[in-house]
């Protein structure tokens, strides 16, 4: 895609989209993905597909429920717009965890979303989400099964 059309609205709503879907997991509001993505968006996170808004939602939130607290961090934002549709990767760091959990209290992910977005009359809505990890540290038995 080209970036032809690009303004730094486009560039910022879709930043700030990626950043209120950090805040809406971390702060454990994952109903609030129903407004960054498209009803029939679809995902892939870690290797498990959603098809659908509320398949992201129950996905993140059964995950994101287990641990005491998350810290997603995302940067390195790269955002093409073409017309009415657009793309944007980003960097990922986040940290999961559970206090006196057996093994390791912390599980740490380095990667990046990979994201497809459609423009709407309510603003950029995320169509696809890829969450690819690059790396981890810690106790992975944090994730549960």
């Amino acid at each position: 895609m080209d970036n032809e059309g690009l303004t730094m609205s486009d560039r910022d709503e879709i930043i700030d989209l990626t950043i209120a879907y950090t805040w809406a997991i971390d702060d454990k509001r994952v109903e609030d993905l129903s407004n960054i993505f498209l009803p029939n968006a679809t995902a892939l996170l870690r290797g498990r597909e959603c098809n659908g808004v509320e398949q992201i939602i129950a996905r993140i939130g059964g995950s994101v429920r287990r641990f005491e607290v998350t810290q997603h961090l995302i940067g390195n934002h790269q955002v093409r717009v073409d017309g009415d549709r657009a793309t944007c990767r980003c960097q990922l760091h986040s940290q999961h965890t559970i206090a006196g959990f057996e093994g390791g209290e912390n599980y740490t992910i380095g990667g990046m979303y990979l994201d497809e977005l459609v423009r709407t009359d309510n603003g950029w809505r995320i169509s696809h989400r890829e969450m690819r990890q690059t790396w981890a540290e810690g106790n992975e038995a944090l994730l549960g099964g």
